[in-house]
């Protein structure tokens, strides 16, 4: 049992450049605990007499200022507790702070860089890494992530989330044992047996998540969100297995709704999210006074599922980030004070063992046998039926194991059955008088051979001298025989170092001409064409079933796209992405490359060794010298250069699978990047064809018959910019004006938007009846707007 208090970090945020700067110091003294200042100075406003308090001091395990890492985060707060999961204790990590804080950046990432991967990602790598390395146990690992949204759960690794609306989905419910241990009905867990499948898990679980842009974050998670990671662990014979869990939470903000001025959904969100964090605080507080009697864990389902995390059986740990800006301060103090409170919290975690359930079953009904045949006895029941040929069979093989066992302590066991002791003992009976007779009869024959053997000796020394003889004529034979292969050899070696010498000559092809895809080269670029078959730059099923691209594109929405995506503030992250992933897939073809040269140089390196020792046995049989026991100098210099070829070996081929890894990675972040950007220019298209549709020339329909007139004031209006006549373009320009607009711009182009447009009446523009034909049409001439817009 490991008994203590949970463990509390401080993170601050990096603040925006048009954001007025909080004050505030940190104190890191080696000798003291890490404390944070904040710094109020007084307002004049508030007159000469002012009681307010201007600093503010916390303490904490460690504070991490603007510039720390990701990679920092992780080896200073979740290492040690993934560790303490390995070993079998239970651990949680959440992170607390209001909205806009970081606290999703902390626990999940950001999806720019691969450098930017949070707490979860950075965990599940560390887990399966050690899973990898310790080869003594036999491990199981399981996946759920758990949503809480308006104070319903639900199950973001459902595959019914994408094709249901929230309400129709089954809601998570909170089941109690009578051991007061919690139970989550609806919530399935995912075997993940490699950190690929655990990473696709948590990429579409994130997918799945409740996000809204409010005032004060673009992208504010709206829900609670539980990733937990089951880890079982079994020794191969033992009967105990060690379960432990992992809770990686990721708190919704708290938000002051006076200050962000949200209304509707937002309003009703913001209105759960500091409901459950209030419930959280009475925990809180109940858990630190010592003489408290009831603890409220009942009183939302976040407090009910994290029961164990709160003053349990749990290693806890706490991320409070703070937003240090001269707007967020009051929250900010809020915040570390909550931190406060849940330091003063004692853990008890026990190590998770238990018998296995199976060898258990086993054991009772084995148990049960014996207690029934221990009772037959003592009350004397007494079996008539006789017993079966296959029992006796099994009967016969146990006594021919016990007679053959020579351990002298060897126990027969047959059970309590009297049937079965009888047997036994007639059967050893039998064994016993077969024995005799055997004896009797061959003691005869021994005798007579003891009387034929005398007169057989000197034919048998005869016969044996022939044959030392004849083995003497072998040996010369053999003799004369290896000085003509030894002349072979050294005939074989010159002509193998003069061909050796022409291949180093001509190893900048890499393969032999007339064979380039031979046999010899299909072992060694297996780890290329695993690389190639493992990342190969396809569209993941992800991306397919979200992007929606299957559905044909009208030319004009493709152009739309073209510019959207251009314009699109996510553009550049993805084409970085795109240049770092041509950089691993050259780098990893490379190293591919590289390992296959070592393997080739290895596999020479053993047939120079083996060629040395055939030489070495070749010369000493000739020439009646005994073999060395001790390599010479050149086999310890080929020794050498073989041991440093595997180093250098096994050094690329780390390199190659850490490069694997990190292009998954990336290929994921672009999938997701590509996700959101479709799914903007989605919504800005169906908002762009709303409002065209509403001035769309099927309005003017009453004017049919009217002319457009072409006086004075309607040319000099064609002389105005392009940018304020919009609207008549819309209504003038014919629908399917493709064709004619390149023309005109490859025969003048210098020639204006004004003089590539037809004069034609409002109501002679044709229009197809179908509305989302006509929607595209106007899409369309407003991307071309756009185009001439930018062009000038």
């Amino acid at each position: 049992m490991v008994k203590q208090t949970i463990q509390i970090f401080a993170r601050v945020k990096p603040t925006v450049r048009k954001q007025q700067q909080g004050i505030y110091s940190i104190d890191e003294d080696e000798k003291l605990t890490p404390s944070l200042e904040i710094i109020l100075p007084r307002d004049l406003a508030d007159g000469f007499v002012n009681n307010k308090r201007e600093s503010y001091r916390f303490k904490f395990q460690r504070i991490f200022d603007q510039d720390s890492k990701q990679e920092t985060i992780f080896e200073n707060i979740a290492k040690p507790v993934a560790e303490s999961v390995l070993a079998g204790y239970n651990g949680t990590i959440f992170a607390y702070g209001q909205t806009g804080s970081g606290k999703t950046f902390t626990i999940t990432g950001g999806a720019e860089r691969y450098s930017d991967r949070g707490i979860i990602p950075r965990t599940l790598s560390y887990i399966f890494e050690q899973l990898q390395k310790d080869s003594s146990k036999i491990y199981t690992t399981h996946i759920s992530y758990l949503e809480i949204y308006n104070e319903c759960g639900y199950d973001l690794l459902d595959p019914r989330h994408e094709a249901s609306s929230l309400e129709d989905l089954p809601k998570v419910t909170v089941l109690e044992d009578p051991d007061q241990n919690i139970h989550l009905k609806n919530l399935s867990l995912h075997q993940a047996t490699t950190e690929e499948e655990a990473l696709n898990l948590l990429f579409l679980g994130d997918t799945n998540r409740m996000i809204a842009e409010t005032p004060m974050n673009q992208a504010s998670t709206r829900s609670h969100c539980i990733f937990t990671i089951h880890l079982s662990s079994k020794e191969p014979g033992s009967a105990t297995v060690r379960h432990a869990k992992l809770h990686l939470v990721d708190l919704a903000g708290s938000e002051r709704v006076a200050k962000t001025g949200v209304g509707g959904q937002l309003l009703t969100e913001a209105k759960y999210i500091n409901l459950s964090l209030h419930y959280l605080e009475q925990v809180i507080v109940a858990l630190s006074e010592k003489h408290r009697s009831h603890i409220p864990y009942r009183n939302s389902m976040m407090t009910s599922v994290l029961r164990d995390s709160l003053g349990g059986n749990c290693m806890t740990t706490m991320i409070a980030t703070l937003s240090l800006e001269k707007r967020n301060v009051d929250e900010s103090i809020s915040t570390c004070r909550f931190a406060q409170r849940v330091a003063l919290i004692k853990n008890e975690a026990v190590l998770n063992e238990e018998i296995d359930p199976k060898l258990m079953v086993i054991r009772l009904q084995k148990e049960i046998q014996e207690l029934k045949s221990e009772l037959a006895i003592v009350t004397g029941e007494q079996r008539t039926e006789a017993l079966t040929e296959a029992e006796l069979l099994q009967l016969e093989k146990l006594i021919t194991s016990f007679l053959e066992d020579q351990d002298p302590e060897s126990k027969l066991e047959v059970g309590a059955d009297m049937r079965k002791i009888h047997h036994c003992f007639h059967y050893l009976k039998k064994l016993l008088n077969d024995k005799k007779i055997h004896r009797q009869s061959t003691a005869p024959s021994e005798n007579k051979d003891q009387n034929c053997q005398e007169p057989l000796k000197e034919e048998e020394y005869k016969k044996l001298r022939d044959i030392l003889q004849q083995r003497d004529n072998e040996i010369n034979i053999l003799v004369n025989m290896l000085k003509k292969e030894k002349k072979k050899a050294q005939d074989a070696l010159h002509l193998s170092s003069m061909d050796r010498s022409e291949l180093r000559h001509g190893q900048s092809a890499p393969f032999p001409p007339g064979n380039p895809d031979g046999p010899k080269t299909l072992p060694l670029s297996a780890p290329t064409q695993a690389l190639d078959s493992s990342t190969s730059p396809c569209k993941s099923s992800l991306l397919h079933r979200k992007t929606g691209m299957r559905e044909e594109m009208s030319l004009g929405r493709q152009e739309a796209f073209e510019i959207f995506k251009r314009d699109h503030a996510d553009s550049v992250t993805i084409e970085d992405n795109k240049q770092i992933l041509k950089q691993r897939f050259s780098e990893a073809k490379a190293l591919g490359e590289s390992i296959n040269e070592a393997r080739s140089r290895i596999g020479r390196l053993k047939e120079e060794i083996t060629q040395r020792h055939m030489q070495q046995v070749a010369l000493g049989v000739s020439e009646n010298i005994p073999t060395p026991s001790m390599p010479d100098q050149l086999e310890e210099k080929l020794r050498s250069q073989l041991e440093e070829e595997k180093r250098r070996y096994k050094t690329m081929f780390a390199r190659l699978k850490a490069l694997k890894v990190e292009i998954e990675h990336l290929q994921l972040l672009m999938d997701k990047a590509k996700v959101k950007l479709q799914k903007e220019f989605e919504a800005w298209w169906v908002k762009e064809a709303t409002g065209l549709q509403v001035n769309s020339p099927a309005v003017t329909l009453s004017n049919q018959m009217k002319p457009f007139p072409q006086t004075s004031e309607a040319q000099n209006e064609r002389s105005q910019p392009l940018s304020n006549k919009s609207d008549v373009y819309a209504r003038k320009i014919l629908p399917s004006p493709g064709p004619l607009l390149h023309s005109q711009e490859q025969s003048n182009p210098g020639a204006s938007m004004e003089d590539s447009i037809p004069e034609r009446p409002v109501s002679s523009v044709p229009l197809t009846g179908d509305s989302q034909t006509d929607s595209d049409i106007l899409a369309f001439i407003k991307a071309r707007q756009n185009i001439l817009q930018r062009t000038g």
